[in-house]
Order: C-alpha cells, then structure tokens, then sequence
C-alpha cells in the first residue's frame, strides 16, 4: 500500500487526493494514523502532501504552488491555471505570492467568482494560449502578464512584462494577447503595464524601482545603464540625466545556502560595493539607493523627497543632459556587447 502511495505522491510533485489515496488500498484509518504521525498534511480539503516536501517549501512560491496544484488535482471540468497560479508555474514574478488566491479559467462569458480560496474565470483565450510546463496545462507568459496586470495594478503589471520581455516575450504579443479585452475589468491597467515594460529590469525589485523613479517625474528612467570605469565596464540599475538609482536588496548579502546569491561574506560584498560605488561617481555622476522598503506605505514618500534632493544635487554638479561621453561610451557598449548578453562584462555591485 504504501509503495503504490508513494508512486502517486512522486507522481503528483509530492501531493494525493482522498481518492488517490484510498485507490491506492489505504483505508481512512490509515489516512487519518498517518496525518497525525505527521506523515502527510493537509493542504486543502480532500488533498494531501508529503509532509517532508511540505516542510522544505517557502511561502514565496513553493507552497503558493503546492496549494495551487492540489486545488486543480480535484476539479472535474477542464480549467486552466491562470493569472497567479499561472505565474507561479512560469516561475513569473509576484509582489506577495503567499498571498495569491488559486486561478483558474476556462472559456466562457467574461465573468468571475470565488470559492473556497479559488477563484474561477469564465474568459476566451485562444488555443494557441494554453501552453504546457511540467505536464500541466497553464495560460501562456504573454497572457499571464496580461491577465496579471488586470487581477493586481499596473505595478504588479510591470513586474510580470518585465519578466516576459527579459524572457523572450515580444511587446507585439503582450498587445496581441489585451486586444480582445477592450472592455473587460483592469484592461486600463494591462494597456498601462504593456507600454512602460523593459525586458532590462533584471529583478521584481529593479521593476518596481522604475516604477518609482518615474513618478519623481525628473525623466524616463533608462535601465542598465553602462559606465566604463577603472576596473572594467559596470552596469547601473537606472539612469536620469547624470543620476544613478542603484536597487540594493538583502539577497546580495545573503549567502546562496540561505536564499541568496552572496558566493562571498556579506562584509565582502559590501566592501567591493563601496569601491565600485566610489568608481562610479568618479566619471561625473550621482549615486542614489534604494532599497525594498522604500516602495511601502509612508516610506515611499520620503524616499521620493530624498531621491529627488539627491538628483538635484547631481543636476546642479553635472548637469541635466547626459554628459556626451558616457552618451557615445554607453551606446557602444550596448552596441557591442548588448543588455541580454553582458554577463562575462559585470562587474560586482
């Protein structure tokens, strides 16, 4: 018996229905000894997961996308993961993704309603649309990005065609895919989205700094601008006029064993940050840095007052219009090297 749950549990990505597992010979005293030995958990009504995959998930996208499959493994009718569950499996970024209802849609009159923690779309969609990852039928990226930016805002909008163009997504195809919904719910937002997204917002977090740079209304934010300095070629999270935004966020500093990307010690990185800090403004530009806090609530506003202080002084001391040279330096590195292919040209920072 436990051979045969086993293989459904492999099966599944670690989950099994009631049903499943009763099939598979176990009789409900079974189910219930090895719920309370901690053995499986429940995940929702009638679906179960193996304890110890459960227990090696994060709230950021493992369990969201745990509690996402185990609600389609018992629906009857041919549904499709959308919006956040769709994300999910794209491994498309979500601001808070612990906090996404389950998504699903098939085709049918544009209407919508939620239950029991998932929320059912009636919506058309095209064939070509509905895209298979890991055995499982999900609405396209171009779609999704759509459809996020509709469910959530223009910013979480961003943040999901960002994360499209960055991954091969073309802007016609973001178009293509919100031109049927003239008149559906949040296509304002979708429109929005579409036209502000660059694929060269490596992060969520360089996203939604964009996003905030722009509304200090001082110019069009460039992304990943290019500086030669002393020590090679290094690339800026964001430019206006002489200003540099850079994102900081705590998962430079953490080591890679616990969820970040650090390969040294943090007081490393933060060494060699400073000096690439110190190179940068030594071609005749400012520095700004933002961190996650900083698009929150209250904190937003001043970070908007300091970073805008800041971008004046910059002004005052270089100039509004981009020094020339790091103009003609800038375009033929971008020329050469290109924003998708630069990775060997980084430096640290």
């Amino acid at each position: 018996m436990m051979t045969r749950l086993r293989a459904t549990l492999a099966r599944n990505d670690g989950l099994v229905t009631r049903a499943d597992a009763l099939d598979a010979g176990l009789p409900p005293s079974r189910i219930a000894e090895l719920l309370r030995a901690g053995k499986l958990v429940i995940v929702r009504r009638g679906v179960y997961a193996d304890a110890e995959i459960w227990a090696g998930l994060d709230e950021y996208r493992g369990r969201p996308l745990m509690r996402a499959r185990a609600a389609t493994l018992t629906m009857q009718r041919a549904w499709v993961a959308s919006h956040d569950s769709a994300a999910l499996e794209l491994a498309m970024p979500l601001i808070r993704p612990q906090d996404s209802l389950v998504h699903v849609t098939r085709p049918g009159y544009t209407t919508a309603w939620t239950r029991y923690g998932v929320k059912h779309h009636y919506a058309r969609f095209l064939p070509g649309q509905a895209v298979v990852v890991g055995g499982r039928k999900v609405l396209c990226p171009a779609r999704t990005a759509v459809d996020i930016a509709r469910e959530h805002g223009e910013a979480a909008g961003v943040i999901a065609c960002d994360w499209a163009l960055r991954n091969g997504v073309t802007r016609a195809e973001l178009i293509e895919a919100y031109l049927p919904m003239a008149h559906w719910t949040g296509v304002p937002d979708a429109r929005a989205a579409v036209d502000f997204a660059d694929g060269r917002a490596e992060t969520l977090a360089e996203s939604l700094g964009r996003l905030l740079v722009k509304e200090l209304d001082l110019g069009d934010p460039d992304p990943q601008f290019p500086i030669r300095i002393q020590t090679g070629i290094t690339w800026c999270d964001i430019r206006v006029g002489n200003h540099m935004f850079e994102i900081d966020g705590r998962i430079k500093y953490q080591p890679v064993g616990q969820g970040g990307v650090a390969l040294r010690p943090a007081e490393e990185v933060v060494w060699e940050e400073k000096k690439r800090e110190r190179l940068i403004c030594a071609e005749g530009v400012g520095v700004s840095r933002i961190i996650y806090e900083d698009f929150w609530g209250t904190r937003r506003e001043s970070a908007k007052r300091r970073l805008v202080s800041e971008y004046q002084v910059s002004e005052r001391r270089f100039g509004a219009e981009l020094d020339p040279r790091l103009a003609r330096d800038a375009e033929q590195i971008r020329g050469e090297f290109g924003w998708r292919d630069r990775a060997p040209q980084r430096v640290s920072g």
